[in-house]
């Protein structure tokens, strides 16, 4: 016999979502997935490219009467905003890549120096002096940004290109 929380518990439910940390706001969002175990649900909250395992009978997750298909996620090369990169310095995109390298996305040179000494200045707590060195090894490139699956590591990707490949942006990079 199907008891009532396994009949909501359903591919394509929408529902309200409350990380722990804020009991009292819920987010709304989807559930994308049921784990093997069928107590495992995999909710992606909308406008995330990620999914938040948690349990059927979570007490953060209200479910809703509205079943629909899950929203396929854009694949494949895009070019990045500041809210993808994580922030803007100097109205700059600018992001810390997983091994500390960081991306400023812009082809001009001294607004790409202006947006990092002002990321390393803020974020890092580096001193003039330490953030001159550092812009030493600034150099520039083209990449190109591909989203990765759902499930995926990382949200996206950065890929060495060439000028004029398709989506291909004009970047400059500071190696950790």
């Amino acid at each position: 016999m199907e008891t009532m929380l396994e009949a909501q518990a359903v591919v394509g439910r929408r529902v309200e979502f409350a990380y722990y940390r804020a009991p009292d706001t819920y987010l709304p969002g989807i559930i994308t997935a049921i784990r093997d175990d069928a107590a495992t649900l995999q909710v992606r909250l909308d406008g995330k490219r990620t999914t938040i395992p948690c349990p059927a009978d979570y007490r953060g997750l209200r479910y809703l009467d509205q079943v629909e298909a899950v929203p396929t996620l854009p694949m494949g090369r895009f070019h990045p905003t500041a809210k993808d990169l994580g922030g803007a310095w100097e109205g700059v995109p600018v992001c810390r890549m997983e091994e500390d390298d960081i991306v400023i996305l812009t082809a001009d040179r001294e607004t790409a120096r202006g947006a990092a000494a002002a990321y390393l200045r803020e974020v890092c707590g580096d001193s003039d002096g330490v953030i001159r060195e550092y812009l030493r090894s600034l150099t520039d490139r083209w990449v190109t940004f591909e989203w990765q699956p759902e499930d995926a590591e990382y949200p996206w990707l950065m890929v060495s290109a060439a000028e004029g490949d398709d989506q291909a942006l004009h970047i400059h990079y500071l190696p950790a």
